[in-house]
């Protein structure tokens, strides 16, 4: 039985409430189908409980709300910008920052100045915007995880590492010369929300220091890593979260950011980096692309919530309940006997569709068909992490296959309780005793780029 003294309390108070409505089956099945069975598609008035993303679903708090209101506008120069430098600087240690609309826009800037076409760029598990850009600028991407997280059933911590045999082993196939960077994911979100150990980011900027390589994280969901570091590491129990993200940092040359999850805004994001030339290359683009380098694409007001919203989320009290909530869903879950990715990551509980949908084959789309039907079965919107997600080899045109294929339920920060968890759990715990059910998909639309988002289906 679940041990529910485990899991804290929320640590606010809520002051502001958004009503939402269950439709009936009948109708969930009609959008369902309207949308191509594609949970992107679906307008939110008609979800009932949204766990399609946690990236800018968050909850601010009323500090943050107070801040929207001293926004300046300038288009140069804007004061709270210089909030928000002032307090990456503080967090993260990095001498220079470029604002940017969302993290994607980041990543669209750190490959276009720091990848030459035909290099390699290694990392820990792919993601789909991260993987995009690079390979759009030229880049050639290289898995580098640790074999243990394509698996799902593992149960150990910290499946986001790096193999360092890997890296070792790419730097001698290839040179040092033509490795554009590191990108170090924190935590791994398509291997489940899994974390990197500070041992491994320590180990890992030892190996690259030997060749004069650059390491830079995706730092998006870096709170929530250092959560993990903290709970599960030794030497790490008495350290602040603070302390804990300023040293995961310090072994590295810079990062992308979408301020879009662990700042706890709705929109934003920025690059970091300590190189001075990249920084000067990084403003001339910023401007190509986002907006002035003291703007990037967001408001003042957004920069002044962004800069609150950053400190809020380094609070023990906070991120504790943060994750201890997704382990919650988790917990529930896997008492029921539902397939899952272990162990529960830090921002969602992802479905082994695999093992969820045994009756499907991979080429018939299992993880995003589950979506579809856990939306007809619960009002949940959830959302596809498989092949659909991995898309097609440049060359090729084949479908990138992953070992993972999920369904992943992303629980936005501040924004549902306990009691909605037990309602996702009840509507999986449905739809998984009748599995069978489930129809493959094909495809009725593709498109060319990050077909996930807009792509159609239909039944087979």
């Amino acid at each position: 039985m679940i041990d529910f003294s485990k899991y804290p309390a929320e640590p606010f108070r809520i002051k502001s409430v958004e009503p939402v409505a269950m439709i009936d089956r009948e109708e969930r099945l009609r959008v369902v189908k309207e949308a191509g069975y594609n949970t992107f598609l679906i307008n939110s008035k008609d979800v009932y409980i949204d766990l399609l993303t946690d990236s800018g679903t968050n909850a601010m708090s009323d500090r943050q709300w107070g801040g929207i209101m001293v926004g300046d506008e300038a288009y140069a120069g804007s004061r709270n910008f210089h909030r928000l430098q002032d307090t990456v600087r503080r967090l993260f240690g990095f001498k220079y920052i470029v604002p940017t609309h969302q993290g994607r826009g980041a990543e669209n800037i750190l490959s276009q100045i720091a990848i030459k076409p035909g290099q390699y760029v290694p990392g820990n598990m792919y993601f789909t915007t991260t993987r995009y850009h690079q390979e759009r600028n030229g880049g050639i991407f290289v898995d580098i995880i640790r074999d243990e997280a394509h698996d799902a059933t593992l149960d150990i911590p910290f499946k986001g590492n790096i193999d360092l045999n890997k890296l070792q082993r790419l730097i001698d196939e290839k040179g040092a010369e033509n490795i554009a960077y590191v990108c170090l994911a924190v935590t791994v979100n398509l291997a489940g929300g899994q974390p990197v150990s500070m041992a491994n980011m320590r180990a890992v900027r030892e190996l690259t220091n030997k060749y004069g390589i650059k390491v830079f994280y995706d730092a998006t969901r870096c709170v929530e890593n250092a959560y993990f570091i903290k709970e599960q590491e030794e030497g790490f129990a008495d350290k602040t979260i603070t302390e804990i993200v300023l040293e995961m940092f310090s072994y590295a040359d810079g990062c992308t950011m979408s301020g879009k999850k662990d700042c706890l805004v709705n929109i934003g994001g920025f690059l970091c980096m300590n190189d001075e030339h990249l920084f000067q290359d990084a403003k001339e683009m910023v401007v190509v692309y986002e907006g002035m380098p003291s703007y990037g694409g967001m408001a003042g007001r957004d920069m002044e919530a962004m800069a609150i919203g950053l400190e809020e989320s380094m609070q023990y009290e906070y991120i504790r309940h943060r994750v201890l909530q997704v382990r919650y869903l988790g917990d529930l879950l896997k008492e029921a006997g539902v397939p899952i990715i272990e162990p529960v990551g830090g921002h969602a509980v992802f479905l082994d569709a695999r093992r969820f949908c045994p009756h499907l084959t991979q080429e018939q789309f299992p993880a995003q068909s589950l979506a579809a039907n856990l939306y007809v079965e619960s009002g949940v919107r959830s959302m596809e992490r498989g092949i659909v997600s991995a898309g097609r080899d440049n060359k090729t045109g084949e479908n990138h296959t992953p070992k993972l294929e999920t369904v992943r339920l992303t629980i936005p920060r501040r924004v549902y309780t306990y009691k909605h968890m037990d309602v996702v759990a009840d509507g999986v715990i449905r739809l998984f005793k009748h599995k069978e059910t489930i129809r493959g998909l094909r495809f009725v639309y593709e498109p060319k780029q990050l077909r996930f988002f807009t792509a159609r289906f239909e039944e087979i």
